[in-house]
């Protein structure tokens, strides 16, 4: 997230860098009846709507909201071009503690603003909105996804996603071992809320053992409680430094490998939930130069957005998953494309991305 301050110097500053990627509309809403503050940001219409979550957070600046709706829903245009959806890249961010701001009128704020879209940004859960937020905001607006069974929607798509990361993890273990299994490994979980408790369960079914850490005791708790033989890290910083550790999982907000984080780093591999967790350009190289191997966010965290898309054309779980399934594959293809190419796995991951929608804009 970009520290910056909320000028609104700042946020056109923000919203015109060179390195934002050429988003093709951003929507500042504000609604002063409810205390909504909105961003919507649209990267690409290439391959179809832009399809993306909501996120409520209380940023510390507009400028750092806009920043990182931006960076989010460019990566949704790429996740979306690797999962084989029809669906372009966008992402929205409503600003504010959803603990003391959430209320039902700013949701359906929120939802009139998005259906003004017309289609072209069609939105979901994400940090800090839940199922019960969408059923909501989906009165004022028909392009809202990741809504409850009772309402004709799929429910909890986290379900899915660590899902899909599980399998992008074992992927992994394939390149780098020789065997998919994890049985025996040493995993480190980062985030065990909405995604990170369901790819604990995943691990352990495995045969792993698990090291967890999470800013929110009550999620350790939740962990602790029922699976006595979780280990427990008093904090991520010690989590990624822990001796004999094979594989980290960061499931929690982007930025997890920066500076400090990747020389510390005891696993081989990283492998997570969390979206943009490169904190900035140049990360991936300083990965692949100590060893360890990156299985690209956006890829392995793609079983949300997959369920998510599939809601829109009538919800079936066993198709939704044998498609996340296939994140395995794609994984391994990325893997042996940076070989080939001699770049690092997320450099390949956007050589392909960038070809799909490359290829979609083609009259």
């Amino acid at each position: 997230m970009t520290d910056v301050t909320g000028s609104p110097d700042d946020v056109l500053h923000t919203l015109f860098r060179s390195d934002q990627g050429g988003h093709e509309q951003v929507v500042l809403c504000q609604d002063r009846a409810t205390g909504l503050k909105a961003v919507i940001a649209i990267h690409s219409t290439a391959l179809g709507p832009a399809l993306g979550g909501t996120r409520f957070y209380p940023y510390e600046s507009e400028a750092a909201a806009v920043a990182d709706a931006l960076n989010l829903a460019r990566g949704m245009s790429y996740k979306n071009a690797m999962a084989g959806l029809d669906h372009g890249g966008g992402k929205a961010v409503i600003i504010g503690d959803p603990e003391q701001i959430k209320t039902e009128d700013l949701l359906l704020a929120y939802g009139r603003f998005v259906d003004s879209l017309g289609g072209r940004y069609v939105t979901a859960c994400d940090v800090g909105t839940y199922v019960a937020d969408m059923d909501v905001v989906a009165r004022e607006c028909r392009w809202t996804t990741g809504r409850s069974p009772e309402n004709g929607g799929a429910g909890d798509s986290s379900v899915l996603t660590a899902f899909g990361v599980f399998q992008g993890m074992r992927a992994s273990a394939q390149h780098l071992w020789g065997d998919p299994s994890l049985r025996g490994r040493t995993v480190g979980v980062a985030g065990v809320g909405k995604v990170g408790r369901h790819l604990v369960e995943h691990l352990l079914e495995d045969g792993a053992q698990v090291v967890i850490a999470d800013v929110r005791q009550d999620s350790v708790g939740r962990i602790a409680d029922k699976h006595p033989a979780v280990r427990v890290a008093p904090d991520t910083e010690r989590l990624i430094r822990t001796e004999g550790l094979d594989i980290y999982a960061p499931c929690a907000l982007g930025g997890a490998l920066n500076d400090d984080s990747v020389p510390a780093l005891t696993a081989k591999i990283v492998c997570g939930a969390a979206n943009n967790q490169l904190e900035h350009p140049g990360v991936e190289k300083d990965l692949a130069d100590r060893g360890i191997l990156y299985a690209p966010d956006y890829v392995v965290n793609a079983g949300g957005v997959i369920q998510v898309a599939d809601e829109l054309h009538g919800f079936d779980f066993d198709r939704c998953k044998e498609k996340a399934a296939k994140i395995f594959d794609t994984t391994l293809a990325i893997f042996a494309r940076a070989k080939e190419d001699g770049i690092p796995p997320a450099a390949a991951a956007d050589r392909i991305a960038e070809h799909r929608m490359a290829e979609a804009r083609r009259p």
